[in-house]
């Protein structure tokens, strides 16, 4: 053990200690949840608003920009995971050991795109659907809902315990209405349509939708910007790997804190710590795709069709979340008023969930960053600075809907937008960290390192053609 040198540059941030890897668990149901919060969080903005929307514009001739997304993510989060699983740190505290502020980069980016609480009001107007009270109401809606998610995630003894809990539930919503409309509602047409849009009818299309709309809806397939980065954050509190080393994060009110920062460990590439990585890197593997890739893609792939077999074609359909509506009214006229409420409820508990998701993911990614790297000498905690950050992402948000901003497909767009040029900036970066921190064991290569290639070239080139497009409509 002695003997073996951490290759995790120490440069920036305290060298890592050296520890063997854990052993892993004997079944896989033992580390279930990650993967399935992360497709529960992000079964939100893309899988019910973004993806059907594009589909009541143009049908399903578009639905394998949603397969390139979710792949691409898979490979992106397992990159993610690769770094967390060999050091108990995040991502982000392995781009900071490049380059000291490359974390607060990530999360500054993260909070200009979550700040906007596109996320929550889309919840609120499908509330208002419900209980008729008109898009005046959405803003106060969104109020009650910002303060029950930070009320919440604070008073949480165990915050990844809630909210995996609360994500759980969810997908059991989701897959619920899922059943209900395979047996009632989406039609032949539909499931025609669909594999067109994977093989032969497969096509670009430009009108009417705006470039940067098809760009969010690729970005936020699945998960998209900050939320990937979270993986790291979510298996270890899970404890994968080096993460069972890492104090899980707690709420300061109701649980047992620690005044700790989040650098983390390495283990000697000796035979029986590889011989655990193998175990760990398929079990990390096989439950991403299950649990995120496979569910995330049948999500938007079915939620595609139940907006294609209502409202596709259908003359003078809202260019804007308004289509939900229509949806639901249409599904109360065709298949009976019950699913048509059952739709919107189901909807708004969905998206609220995802909120919740996107409250803890930003806050989580801020509070290591924060303390790992600004605050690691000083008395406070990493569960106290997240404490702070969701309570300043409530008020902020409620600042920005009392101001008039509660436009939810726009919020949407711009959030996405970011998210995309973000995914852009860690891919790059992810290569030269898998490549440069890890023994040669561990390094990514082969086809995985051509995964990442290929998210760098994807993911550069949507940016530069919506920053194109988007100061052309300047000027």
């Amino acid at each position: 053990m002695a003997e073996f040198t951490p290759t995790v540059p120490a440069r920036v941030l305290p060298a890592v200690a050296v520890r063997d890897l854990p052993e892993p668990p004997r079944s896989t149901w033992r580390i279930i949840g990650p993967g399935l919060v992360g497709a529960g969080v992000g079964l939100a903005s893309g899988e019910f608003i973004l993806w059907p929307y594009i589909a009541s514009q143009v049908g399903l001739v578009f639905i394998w920009g949603a397969a390139i997304g979710i792949i691409t993510q898979w490979f992106l989060n397992m990159e993610i995971e690769r770094y967390t699983l060999a050091t108990g740190e995040t991502a982000l505290t392995g781009f900071s050991r490049m380059w000291k502020h490359w974390g607060l980069v990530f999360v500054i980016m993260t909070l200009c795109s979550n700040l906007w609480p596109g996320w929550v009001t889309t919840s609120a107007t499908m509330v208002t659907y419900l209980t008729g009270s008109g898009q005046g109401s959405v803003r106060w809606i969104a109020i009650g809902m910002l303060l029950v998610i930070a009320i919440g995630l604070t008073m949480a003894p165990v915050i990844y315990v809630l909210l995996e809990r609360v994500i759980f539930v969810k997908i059991a919503l989701v897959a619920t209405l899922i059943v209900v409309a395979i047996l009632f509602a989406i039609n032949a047409d539909s499931w025609l349509e669909l594999g067109k849009g994977l093989t032969v009818g497969a096509r670009f299309p430009v009108p009417p939708l705006d470039f940067a709309v098809l760009m969010g809806a690729i970005a936020y397939a699945g998960a998209g910007g900050g939320q990937n980065l979270c993986q790291s954050n979510w298996i270890r509190d899970k404890g994968f790997g080096m993460g069972l080393y890492v104090p899980r994060l707690v709420s300061p009110v109701t649980g047992q804190e620690e005044a700790v920062s989040s650098t983390g460990f390495q283990f000697a590439p000796t035979k029986e710590n590889l011989a655990r990585w193998k175990q760990w890197w398929r079990f990390a593997n096989v439950e991403q795709a299950w649990t995120f890739a496979v569910v995330s893609f049948l999500t938007i792939a079915l939620m595609s069709m139940l907006a294609h077999s209502t409202v596709f074609g259908r003359p003078g359909l809202e260019n804007s979340i308004g289509f939900l509506k229509v949806e639901g009214q249409v599904l109360q006229g065709s298949v009976g008023t019950w699913f048509g409420v059952l739709f919107w409820v189901i909807g708004a508990l969905a998206l609220f969930a995802s909120a919740m998701g996107i409250v803890d993911y930003t806050s989580r990614l801020a509070s290591d960053t924060i303390k790992t790297v600004y605050l690691r000498d000083k008395p406070v905690s990493v569960n106290r600075v997240y404490f702070y950050t969701v309570w300043a992402m409530a008020l902020i948000g409620i600042a920005i809907l009392l101001a008039g901003l509660d436009q939810p497909l726009i919020l949407l767009v711009f959030s996405a937008c970011f998210a995309a040029v973000m995914m852009f900036v860690y891919s790059i970066l992810l290569i030269v960290l898998n490549r440069r921190a890890l023994p040669e064991a561990l390094k990514v290569r082969s086809y995985r390192l051509g995964a990442l290639i290929w998210s760098v070239a994807f993911f550069g080139t949507l940016t530069v053609i919506v920053v194109i497009q988007q100061a052309g409509k300047l000027f």
